[in-house]
């Protein structure tokens, strides 16, 4: 595919950019939308079910069904947090589109938080906005596939703004040492 921008596109959002965040964000909602109807399927809600007995005090598949935010936090929001999604989803949309060509992590980022939460999106329409959760950990709140997608891209995102922080520190700190450099080997007139 070409590197120039097609119309409409700043320089750097390519057609093989779009591919890749309709690729990353429908793996996403793939996934979570197939492990959900998998577990809605043999799990009656409530029920719970451990792959490995070894792991059972670390971790269970747990139906249940949640009308508030990631991770459970704030039920009964389901109609705001279905506002909420679409909005940040046009929001990753425009950010998307501001990038510049060769930053693959934040795009990956991107296409896992927009997958994510097109994921919840689709349970809360047809589900009374309600999302199915079963990744049941002790001690912390039943997610789904949607919820991690959301986490692992926040998470890459972050790492990719202190990587870039980073380098363009590191690189500032070059280029003072050059000048530095280049200031005492001027001969004085």
């Amino acid at each position: 595919m070409s590197d120039a921008a097609p119309s409409g596109s700043l320089p750097g959002t390519t057609a093989a950019h779009w591919l890749f965040l309709i690729a990353v964000a429908g793996l996403a909602i793939l996934v979570d939308q197939a492990t959900k109807a998998y577990v809605v399927a043999h799990l009656a809600r409530g029920e719970s079910w451990m792959p490995v007995d070894a792991i059972e005090p670390y971790f269970r598949i747990t139906h249940v069904r949640n009308s508030g935010a990631a991770f459970g936090i704030f039920p009964g929001g389901g109609q705001v947090f279905l506002i909420i999604a679409a909005v940040i989803s046009l929001a990753i949309l425009y950010f998307y589109r501001q990038l510049p060509s060769g930053v693959w992590l934040v795009r990956t980022a991107l296409g896992l938080q927009l997958g994510g939460a097109l994921g919840n999106v689709i349970d809360r329409l047809r589900l009374d906005f309600a999302v199915i959760d079963f990744f049941h950990v002790p001690g912390f709140p039943v997610f789904n596939v949607a919820d991690s997608c959301i986490s692992v891209g926040v998470a890459l995102l972050a790492f990719a703004m202190l990587r870039e922080e980073w380098r363009g520190r590191r690189g500032a700190s070059r280029t003072e040492q050059v000048r530095s450099g280049s200031e005492e080997n001027t001969p004085v007139a």
